[in-house]
C-alpha cells in the first residue's frame, strides 16, 4: 500500500508526547521530503535513512515519498524517528508485510550501516508506550534503562535486519528483562565505614530521617566530603516512582545510572555557573540541582541539600 502509518515519541523534558509517523509514495519527481515542525537533525535523517536502508539490502524507489510528523505544532528534534521513518518506508513500498504495527511503537538512531545507536530519553518513551499499552521497539545499549518500567515490554535491537525479521515474524526477537546490578541498593560508600564523628553521624541521620538542609563548617580535611558523600546510604529506599523520576532525568540528560534505585549524590564545584546548577541553555538540560532529585547536592564550602 502506498501509505503507512507508524507511531513513535518526541522529546519534551521528562515527557515523551506521542508522534505519528506518516509515510506517503505516490508518483512524480524521485525525492524525500519531511513535514512537521521538524528540526535540522529530524530532516538529516533522510540521508541516514537512505543509506541504512540500501546497506541493508533494501530498495529505495525512485518515486516521491512524503513523510509527515504529527501533530504539526510539536517541536521534533534528534535522531529518534530514524527507525519509524524507515519502518515507514519499506511497509509503505511493501518490501516488508506487518500486522501489529499499532501494537508497537519505534525509537532509535540509525547508522549508515542500519546499526542502531544509543537514543537519549528511552525511559520517558518507554513509559509513556506502557501507559498506553503498547511496547517499545528500541536500541539494545538503552535496553537496561527502558527496563524499569517492567519486564517484557521492551523490544531490543540492534540492527534493521533484526526488527524487520521480528516484524514479518521471520525471527522474533526476546524481550528484553532487567539485569539485577541494575537494581542493587548497595552503596559503594557507607556510613558504617566511618569511624568516629558521632556527633556529626548523629546530625546526619536527623537531616536524612526529615530531608532537612545542612550546613558543615569546617578547615580541609575534617571530613566534610567524606560524610556527605556517604549521606545517600542511610536515607530511605527510593520507591519505584522515585527511582523512575530520577532515571527519566538522567536518561534525557545522556548520563549512565549504573544502579537506577540509589539515590543520586553530586559534588559540582563551588564556582559552577547558575547554568551549571538550575540547568538551562539554548536547547535546555538538567542542572546539578536536577540531577540531585530525591539525592543529595553537596558543594564545598556552600550548603548541602536534601532534594
Amino acid at each position: 500500500m502506498p501509505l503507512s502509518t507508524i507511531f513513535s515519541r518526541a522529546q519534551r523534558g521528562i515527557d515523551a508526547p506521542r508522534v505519528t509517523i506518516e509515510v506517503h509514495v505516490s508518483n512524480g519527481l524521485p525525492g524525500l521530503s519531511i513535514v512537521g515542525l521538524a528540526e535540522t537533525s529530524v530532516k538529516e535523517s533522510k540521508d541516514r535513512v537512505r543509506s541504512a536502508l540500501l546497506n541493508s539490502g533494501f530498495t529505495l524507489p525512485p518515486r516521491r515519498i512524503t513523510i509527515a510528523l504529527a501533530p504539526a505544532d510539536l517541536r521534533k528534534e534528534g535522531g529518534r524517528f530514524d527507525l519509524a521513518i524507515a519502518i515507514g518506508i519499506l511497509v509503505a513500498t511493501e518490501q516488508i508485510e506487518c500486522t501489529n504495527l499499532n501494537q508497537i511503537e519505534f525509537i532509535g538512531e540509525l547508522a549508515l550501516s542500519g546499526a542502531l545507536r544509543n537514543t537519549p530519553g528511552t525511559l520517558p518513551a518507554a513509559m509513556a508506550a506502557q501507559a498506553a499499552g503498547k511496547q517499545l521497539l528500541a536500541p539494545k545499549e538503552n535496553a537496561q534503562e527502558a527496563c524499569l518500567v517492567g519486564n517484557d515490554l521492551i523490544i531490543p535491537a540492534e540492527h534493521l535486519l533484526e526488527v524487520c525479521a521480528h516484524l514479518t515474524n521471520t525471527q522474533a526477537i526476546t524481550p528484553a528483562t532487567l539485569e539485577d546490578k541494575q537494581t542493587s541498593n548497595d552503596y559503594p560508600l557507607d556510613m558504617q565505614d566511618v569511624s568516629g564523628q558521632q556527633h556529626a553521624k548523629r546530625a546526619l541521620e536527623i537531616a536524612a530521617a526529615g530531608q532537612h538542609n545542612l550546613l558543615m563548617v569546617g578547615p580541609p580535611g575534617t571530613g566534610k566530603t567524606m560524610l556527605a558523600s556517604r549521606l545517600p546510604s542511610i536515607m530511605p529506599l527510593m520507591s519505584t516512582k522515585e527511582a523512575l523520576e530520577v532515571a527519566a532525568i538522567y536518561s534525557i540528560s545522556q548520563q549512565l545510572k549504573p544502579q537506577w534505585l540509589q539515590r543520586p549524590f553530586r559534588t559540582p564545584h563551588h564556582t559552577s555557573s547558575g547554568v551549571a546548577l538550575v540547568g538551562g541553555g539554548s536547547k535546555p538540560k538538567p542542572g546539578e540541582i536536577s540531577l540531585a532529585h530525591k539525592g543529595v547536592l553537596f558543594i564545598d564550602h556552600s550548603r548541602l541539600f536534601l532534594m
